[in-house]
C-alpha cells in the first residue's frame, strides 16, 4: 500500500488493488480451506463435487464468486487422475471475468504456497509465485489445465471440454441457448454450475429452478437467501475482515440498511423470490456498479398553496432555486465538453426531471447533476429548464417527453433552442423498442453515469421488460422524500429519472452540429479581443463550427 509520501496514479492505484486481491486476507492467513470459507460456501463445493449440474438460486451480496473462484481452483490445479479439468467461466461483462480472475489469482497463489510446502506444483511458471501464468482472463496450471474466462456466446463453448460456470445467468441474453452448449459437455465428463440472482419468473433461469423443483430435471439446487447468509455466519465474517466488533444488535442494523436500500426489489434481489410478469431490465449489479458519489440531486416541492401567490413571487421563488443550488454548479461544469440533456415531464403527482450531461473525453455521458421538481406550476417549470439551456457549455441537443402534457413545453423549448436541437419525443412502445438496447448497452459498457441515490436507483428497477420490450413500469412506488418526508408522508415515483436519463442519452447520440461566433471587431466592453491581435488562435476557436457526430 502507499507509504504516505504523496499522491499516487490512478494505475499504480489500480495495480496496488489487484495485489491485493492475490492474498487472503490476514484474519484468514493460515487456517484450513473449511475454516475460510462459510458454511453455505462449503455446501456448494461438496454440491458441485457429488453432482454433474448444479443449480444456485442466491441472494445478492453474499460472497459466493470467492468460493466459486475456490472451487474453480481446486478443478483446474487437480490432476486428470484426480477428475482435473478446464474451467470456462461465462459472465455477462468484462468486469465480472476480470473479477473472477482475481479470485481464482489469489486461491491459486495461497494454494501454491500450501503446495509448496509438499514440493508439489500449482503454476507451470513458479516465477515470482505465479505471477507470469496469471493473465488477464486466464489461469494455467502445472496440471495442464487452465481457468478461461468466455465471452457469453453459445458457441464461446464450442470444441471446449471442462467445467463450466454460468455466473449471474438470468441476465445472459441467450441464456437457453448457452444452456443446451453447456450441456453437451456432459457427455465426455464435464461439469455445469449455473448460479445467479432472479430477474422475473418468466426469465429462464427461473423456469429452469421450477422444473428443478417440480422433479422434471435431475439436477442438484441450491437456494440461498439473505438471511440464511447472515445465520451461516455473513456479517461475522464481514466484521472480522473489516475489524469490527460483531453483535446482534449491529447486525440486525446492517442487515435493517441493506434491506432498505433494495426496497421493493428486496423480495426478489435478497430472499430469492422471482418478481411476477417481468423481469427487470437493466441488472442491479450494472446500475450500481455505475451509480457515483459528488453528482447532486437538486429537489425542490412546492405545496399546494404556492399556486396562490402571484406571478412574480413564483417566479422569484423560482430564481432564487436556480441561483442558489444550480448556478454554482454550471459555473463548475467544463467548457470544453459538450452538454445534452433529457427530460421527463409532471404536472401533478410525478416528478419533472431534468438530466444534464457532459461527454467525457472517454466517452462517458456524466450529469453534472439532475433536478427533481415536484407539484412546481408550468411557468416555473419553464423558467428553470431556460436558466439552465441558457448556461449549459456547448449545449449540443435535447430530448424532451412531448407526451400529453409535456407537449407544450418541449414545443416551446424547441421554438427557442432550434428545432434541431430539441427532440420531441412520443413515449411509445416504439420508442422504447428503439432506444432501450442503446440505453442498457450504455450500462454494460460503462460510458454513462448517475448519482447514488436510492430514489434513482429504484428508477432504473422499473425499467421492465414486457413481451420482449423495455418500458419504465407505472405501477405506484413510494419513497420518502420531499416536503412530506419528515412527517410521514411517502410520494410516488414512477419511474421518473430513468426516463429522463434514457432521453439525455439519446440526445447524445443525436446528429447536431454546434454553432458559436464571434464578431470580427470587438464592441466596446463585450470582452472579445480583435482578430489581429496576440490571441488570433483563440479567436478561431471561439468561431469554430463543430459537428457532434453520432456517439
Amino acid at each position: 500500500m502507499p507509504d504516505g509520501s504523496g499522491p499516487i496514479g490512478r494505475e499504480e492505484w489500480a495495480e496496488l488493488r489487484r495485489q491485493a486481491l492475490f492474498s487472503l486476507p490476514d484474519t484468514l492467513t493460515g487456517k484450513s480451506l473449511p475454516e475460510v470459507l462459510l458454511t453455505y460456501q462449503q455446501k456448494l463445493l461438496a454440491t458441485t463435487a457429488a453432482h454433474q449440474v448444479t443449480f444456485v438460486e442466491k441472494s445478492r451480496r453474499t460472497g459466493y464468486t470467492w468460493a466459486v473462484g475456490a472451487d474453480a481452483v481446486l478443478t483446474s490445479a487437480a490432476s486428470r487422475e484426480a477428475r482435473g479439468m478446464d474451467t470456462l467461466y461465462i459472465g455477462y461483462n468484462l468486469d465480472m471475468a476480470r473479477e473472477f480472475i482475481d479470485v481464482c489469482g489469489m486461491w491459486a497463489k495461497a494454494f501454491n504456497q500450501v503446495a509448496s510446502a509438499v514440493e508439489e506444483f500449482v503454476f507451470k511458471d513458479e516465477h515470482k509465485d505465479g505471477d507470469r501464468s496469471i493473465q488477464a482472463f486466464r489461469i494455467s496450471f502445472a496440471s495442464g489445465y487452465e481457468i478461461v474466462a468466455l465471452s457469453s456466446r453459445p458457441r464461446s463453448l464450442r470444441g471446449r471440454q471442462g467445467y463450466v460456470i454460468i455466473d449471474e445467468a438470468a441476465f445472459h441474453d441467450q441464456l437457453d441457448e448457452l444452456l443446451k452448449a453447456a450441456l453437451a459437455l456432459l457427455i465426455w465428463g464435464g461439469k455445469v454450475l449455473v448460479i445467479s440472482t432472479h430477474d422475473g419468473d418468466t426469465n429462464p433461469f427461473a423456469q429452469q429452478i421450477e422444473e428443478i423443483k417440480k422433479g422434471r430435471k435431475p439436477y442438484a439446487l441450491i437456494t440461498l437467501d439473505f438471511d440464511q447468509a447472515l445465520v451461516d455466519g455473513l456479517y461475522q465474517r464481514i466484521c472480522l475482515v473489516q475489524g469490527k466488533t460483531w453483535s446482534p444488535e449491529a447486525e440486525a442494523e446492517w442487515r435493517s440498511g441493506i434491506i432498505a436500500f433494495y426496497g421493493q426489489a428486496a423480495e426478489e434481489e435478497l430472499f430469492v423470490v422471482p418478481s411476477t410478469g417481468t423481469g427487470t431490465y437493466i441488472p442491479s449489479i450494472l446500475i450500481e456498479r455505475q451509480q457515483r458519489d459528488g453528482i447532486p440531486i437538486l429537489r425542490w416541492s412546492c405545496p399546494k398553496s404556492f399556486l396562490e401567490l402571484p406571478d412574480h413571487l413564483r417566479d422569484a421563488e423560482a430564481r432564487d432555486f436556480c441561483e442558489r443550488q444550480m448556478a454554482p454548479l454550471l459555473a463548475a461544469a467544463d467548457p470544453r465538453l459538450m452538454s445534452f440533456f433529457g427530460e421527463d415531464f409532471a404536472m401533478s403527482g410525478d416528478l419533472t426531471v431534468l438530466w444534464p450531461i457532459q461527454l467525457q473525453q472517454t466517452m462517458v455521458r456524466r450529469p453534472l447533476f439532475t433536478v427533481e421538481l415536484r407539484q412546481v406550476p408550468y411557468a416555473q417549470q419553464r423558467l428553470i429548464l431556460w436558466y439552465m439551456l441558457d448556461r449549459l457549455p456547448r449545449f449540443i441537443s435535447g430530448a424532451m417527453d412531448a407526451t400529453g402534457n409535456g407537449a407544450p413545453l418541449a414545443q416551446e423549448t424547441a421554438t427557442k433552442y432550434g428545432l434541431e436541437r430539441i427532440n420531441q419525443v412520443k413515449i411509445n412502445e416504439g420508442w422504447y423498442r428503439e432506444v432501450g438496447p442503446l440505453f442498457k448497452a450504455a450500462f454494460e459498457d460503462g460510458t454513462t453515469e448517475l448519482p447514488r441515490d436510492l430514489d434513482v436507483y429504484q428508477d432504473h428497477r422499473a425499467i421492465k421488460l414486457v413481451h420482449g420490450v423495455p418500458h419504465v413500469t407505472r405501477e405506484q412506488k413510494r419513497t420518502g422524500k420531499g416536503e412530506d418526508a419528515g412527517k410521514g408522508g411517502k410520494e410516488r415515483r414512477h419511474g421518473d429519472s430513468a426516463i429522463a436519463h434514457m432521453m439525455a442519452h439519446l440526445a447524445s447520440l443525436m446528429e447536431v452540429s454546434e454553432y458559436s461566433y464571434t464578431p470580427a471587431f470587438a464592441r466596446p466592453g463585450d470582452g472579445h479581443s480583435h482578430p489581429e491581435d496576440d490571441s488570433r488562435d483563440d479567436w478561431r476557436a471561439r468561431g469554430a463550427v463543430f459537428n457532434s457526430g453520432a456517439f
